[in-house]
């Protein structure tokens, strides 16, 4: 297994299978300072997201148009790839990590053991809150200071304020650096928002969500261990999410109990 970044993490969280752990690397150490002189643009960290992207496609087992999990991923996003004024294109990533997460540029990549316990409305919610990371520009702040652990840059080598070129390598590092990058309560609100809000507008079952949040809940817990490594500890709890969810569903009157929430024992087709 070649390496394997991420740029914004599945719901704040990222669980990858014991028996196949995913080499994500070191990024550098911390920017001194900041590197004040450097202007960054959104439009650098859409350059830089598409490299970083590029690189991550080169170097992992990408899914081929007649996959079952890309003509799966088509069949539920193809209409959304010009969403919200955002051009938008998707990959299914073919390993045992847990996640999907998405990018500056409008990349957008899925892994498929994912898609083997999600749901398409648990997909639909999954994505639709990465999108919304996309729309509120979260990932510029987490850009910047990849680029600038990849660079070596500090404030004492920063006086241009002008992004430099990377090589092959940089561009490496830079998009195992995403792996630093951590958003506020407020963001993860808001991409969760946005996630319901797609999901109402476009007359989805925005119980998808919450069913989400609970399967990615049972995934942190104790009694599944065995089979997923928590990777993250300090990621938004998945459980209060979920019942904000249910809250806002209960109000606009789209609540349906779903049950009781469990991960499944075999891959799910939809």
């Amino acid at each position: 297994m070649k390496k394997i970044t991420l740029c914004l993490m599945l719901f704040g969280a990222m669980y990858s299978i014991n028996a196949q752990k995913i080499n994500l690397g070191k990024a550098a150490g911390m920017v001194s300072n900041g590197a004040k002189a450097l202007t960054f643009t959104n439009e650098d960290a859409v350059k830089l997201s598409k490299e970083s992207v590029d690189w991550m496609d080169k170097n992992n087992a990408v899914a081929g148009p007649k996959d079952p999990y890309t003509v799966r991923l088509n069949k539920l996003f193809g209409k959304h790839k010009s969403q919200d004024g955002m051009n938008l294109n998707y990959k299914v990533y073919k390993v045992k990590d847990i996640n999907a997460f998405a990018c500056a540029d409008g990349s957008v990549r899925v892994f498929s053991s994912l898609m083997d316990i999600m749901t398409d409305n648990e997909l639909l919610a999954v994505i639709g809150h990465e999108i919304g990371h996309v729309k509120n520009q979260d990932t510029k702040d987490a850009m910047k200071s990849a680029y600038l652990k990849a660079a070596a840059l500090d404030a004492a080598s920063s006086a241009s304020s002008a992004v430099a070129t990377l090589n092959e390598s940089q561009v490496g590092k830079m998009a195992n650096a995403f792996l630093d990058a951590s958003h506020s309560k407020k963001q993860e609100s808001e991409a969760d928002t946005y996630s319901y809000d797609f999901m109402k507008a476009n007359k989805y079952d925005v119980v998808g969500a919450y069913t989400a949040f609970k399967k990615l809940a049972l995934l942190s817990e104790g009694s599944t261990q065995s089979n997923f490594e928590k990777m993250f500890n300090s990621h938004p709890d998945s459980n209060k999410r979920a019942e904000s969810i249910k809250k806002r569903a209960e109000k606009d009157g789209l609540w349906k109990d779903p049950g009781t929430v469990t991960l499944p024992t075999a891959k799910l087709t939809k």
